[in-house]
């Protein structure tokens, strides 16, 4: 079943919190590497996405979210446009995240389609990225077109705690045609 997938707006981020914190906490609960530890509660991921809505708000984030054909939240992603001004140009992609029992339907890919087709018509150049070295994420960027720059030992501690190396990749986004 193909995804349906909208750019949620400060109000839509607000309003779906709770739904967007149960699936963080899905994820983190999954074993991803987001930036959170096991101990990661609902509370405290809902805060998360509470610090989120200024920066939908003001246009720096761009979020959307993938739902199921009977509306289940299966995923998200979202980039931060840089607002240095010798990096206008750029963005970087974070927490492209699905749902355990979403994965393998191509949730993943039609969310990162979509973030890269949204840069490329907001005029963003060169997206950016670090996923964890030898993850599902990493395997889905390399083929998704995604360049390696580059891999950096111990980056980030999995939700057990534990250090791993993490890739970084770019991509120059282009319209369709």
């Amino acid at each position: 079943m193909t995804p349906v997938i909208a750019r949620l707006d400060a109000a839509q981020l607000a309003a779906h919190r709770d739904e967007l914190a149960d699936l963080l906490l899905a994820v983190v609960r999954g074993g991803s590497s987001l930036g959170f530890l096991a101990d990661l509660d609902h509370d405290r991921a809902a805060a998360w996405w509470d610090a989120l809505v200024p920066a939908v708000e003001e246009g720096s984030l761009a979020l959307w979210a993938s739902r199921t054909g009977d509306g289940r939240l299966d995923g998200t992603v979202s980039w931060y446009r840089e607002s240095k001004p010798n990096g206008r140009h750029r963005a970087e992609l974070r927490k492209l995240m699905v749902h355990p029992r979403a994965r393998g339907r191509g949730t993943a890919r039609a969310l990162l389609a979509e973030a890269e087709l949204a840069a490329a018509r907001a005029g963003v150049l060169l997206l950016v990225l670090d996923t964890e070295t030898g993850s599902g994420a990493e395997r889905l960027y390399r083929s998704a077109g995604w360049t390696e720059a580059g891999t950096i030992p111990d980056y980030a501690a999995d939700p057990a705690g534990r250090l791993h190396p993490t890739t970084l990749f770019y991509k120059h986004p282009r319209p369709p045609r």
